[in-house]
This record gives structure tokens, C-alpha cells and sequence, in this order.
């Protein structure tokens, strides 16, 4: 089954309704701009990092448009030093490929390893857009809804001010 295949089946085992936006492949946040233009809600950035000693994975769901100071996000999660996680991490813990980093991504994480960090602005939306798992579509669900998938997903989330 395909990565956005799963994320559909996930979300309609809840009763979570989304809108699916077809587009070419985008690689970053400034090459999806031209295909978010008519999409309305929050788009949001998803970061993936580790910790210094490699041991613990955050994943770090924030406004495309916001800046983020690492060393900052480092205190306010308690992990210290961070950096951005490899290729081979993001696959082995949410089973994506760069360009595709998603909140979706956490079904891919078996052992509920990843810890998630929603800056608390983006909930403020009616709607947020993600990528479902790949990066040739985005689409929108309610913040309701993001929290309902949030809530039975099993993983250890957070809501933040960055």
C-alpha cells in the first residue's frame, strides 16, 4: 500500500474528512507556495531532529512561514542540543523520504518512539494542510480533526509556543 494510500485508510478509520490536493513534487516549503496559493488554512513545516546522543527523535509540526531557533526549541522540549535527523532516521522512524516529513508519518512509527511538537499557532486554524506522507499532494483537515488523529495515534504530543 502506498504511503498516502495508509494515511486515507488511516483517517477515514477514524472519521476524520479531508480534502486532497493533487500537485507536482515539491521538495521545500518555497517550492509548494505556488500550489498552496488556493488551498485555504494553516500550511504548515514539519521538521524532524535528534537528540545529541542520537537516542531520542522529535518531530516538530509549525507554520511554514515562522522562524525557528533550534537552541530555543532544544530548552522548551527539555532535549537539550538538537539537529536535524538523517535520511536513514527519517525513514527508520517515520518511514518517509525527504520532502515528504508529514505528522502522518507517526503511523509509520511502530514503537511510538518519536516524540511530536505542535506549535500551539497553527491550531488556531479552522484548517491545516499537510502532506500525506508524499510529496506529490497536500491535503486539508480540520484542527479538530488534526487533534482527534493526534489523540489515538499513541505517540507523546505536545502543544508549544515557538
Amino acid at each position: 500500500m502506498t504511503q498516502d494510500k495508509k494515511v486515507y485508510e488511516v483517517l477515514e478509520g477514524i472519521n476524520v474528512e479531508y480534502d486532497v490536493h493533487e500537485h507536482p513534487p515539491v521538495l521545500t516549503v518555497d517550492d509548494a507556495l505556488e500550489y498552496w496559493k488556493d488551498i485555504e488554512g494553516v500550511h504548515c513545516k514539519n521538521l524532524f531532529f535528534r537528540n545529541q546522543k542520537g537516542k531520542m527523535h522529535y518531530l516538530v509540526v509549525m507554520g511554514h512561514d515562522k522562524p525557528l531557533d533550534i537552541s530555543d526549541l532544544g530548552k522548551k522540549t527539555g532535549a537539550g542540543k538538537l539537529s536535524f535527523a538523517s535520511d536513514k532516521r527519517l525513514d527508520k522512524y517515520l518511514g518517509l523520504k525527504t520532502g515528504a516529513v508529514s505528522p502522518f508519518g507517526i503511523i509509520n512509527d511502530e514503537n511510538k518512539e518519536v516524540r511530536v511538537y505542535i506549535d500551539e499557532d497553527i491550531m488556531k486554524g479552522e484548517k491545516v494542510n499537510f502532506h500525506p506522507n508524499v510529496n506529490t499532494a497536500t491535503i486539508s483537515i480540520s484542527s479538530d480533526d488534526f487533534r482527534k488523529f493526534l489523540g489515538q495515534s499513541g505517540n507523546q504530543v505536545k502543544y508549544i509556543s515557538i
